[in-house]
């Protein structure tokens, strides 16, 4: 047999279903195993799965290694962001556990298989995306925040410095208290000891949460939403084996024939209802 006979064998194995959700049982196989050995074990059960890790290891390779041979050029298997990121994965678990020296990093980087669900599930791979997408935006959120977490912190030592230092006894502590404030963490404690002393304190505390529990929490999960729904588009696209702007063109022409149908129909009833 040719090589691009075995090409398309790997290529229907690549792209069987039933493949992808071995591999993902694998995976969760996998990761319950890292878990496992977080428990004091027999050592008989400690060989056991030390057995079943090298198996796991093995698997992971040959799949890696089927999904490359799968692709029409090597190079193209390294173009998908995920395909790497999977890749060096499969790589790094191929540090042996026996080793004294290396035995914690390999465990460690054992716990990133469980990551490798996400380049297998879609869903997953679409959060995933979003999240990083939207990161520079909300950047400029966070940098919004800082700066009113730090005008905040400033008044509140150079009020409330002498009330309690402990709390507001200079910039980072003062920073730290407004972090407890924003996650309502027994926040009212906290004002109501310098309200004792500042009867009008409980404003400061009202407008803080409203700027950076209502505002700017809003903002972030308006921008990760935005970004989501982008994402959704792309991946409906891709889908459809489309470009972005060409699934929105076809959209808008789905929906100006429909909107044509919906007049047309609305005529015809109101000819009907004139005859009548």
């Amino acid at each position: 047999m040719t090589w691009n006979g075995f090409q398309r064998r790997f290529q229907m194995v690549r792209d069987n279903k039933l493949f992808e959700m071995f591999v993902i049982t694998v995976i969760i196989f996998s990761s319950l195993m890292i878990g496992i050995r977080t428990y004091q074990l027999d050592p008989l059960y400690e060989s056991i799965l030390l057995t079943l890790d090298y198996a796991v290891t093995l698997f992971f390779l040959i799949e890696i290694m089927i999904r490359m041979a799968a692709e029409d050029r090597l190079l193209n298997f390294f173009k998908k962001g995920w395909n790497v990121f999977d890749f060096v994965i499969v790589v790094v678990s191929l540090i042996p556990m026996d080793s004294t020296e290396y035995a914690l990093i390999a465990r460690m980087l054992r716990l990133f298989r469980v990551m490798r669900l996400i380049s297998f599930i879609p869903e997953l791979r679409v959060l995933v995306t979003a999240l990083i997408t939207a990161l520079p935006r909300m950047g400029y959120v966070a940098l919004l925040m800082f700066i009113i977490f730090y005008l905040y912190a400033v008044i509140g030592n150079l009020l409330f410095s002498q009330i309690n230092p402990n709390l507001w006894g200079d910039l980072g502590i003062s920073l730290l208290t407004l972090f407890r404030v924003a996650t309502f963490e027994d926040w009212t404690d906290v004002m109501y000891e310098t309200m004792a002393v500042y009867s009008l304190s409980w404003m400061y505390y009202i407008s803080f949460i409203f700027f950076s529990a209502f505002v700017f929490l809003n903002m972030m999960i308006g921008i990760v939403v935005d970004v989501l729904a982008e994402e959704h588009k792309k991946m409906e696209a891709e889908k459809m084996g489309l470009t972005l702007e060409e699934h929105e063109s076809f959209e808008k022409r789905v929906q100006d024939e429909m909107q044509s149908l919906h007049t047309k129909l609305d005529q015809l009833m109101a000819m009907q209802s004139d005859k009548k």
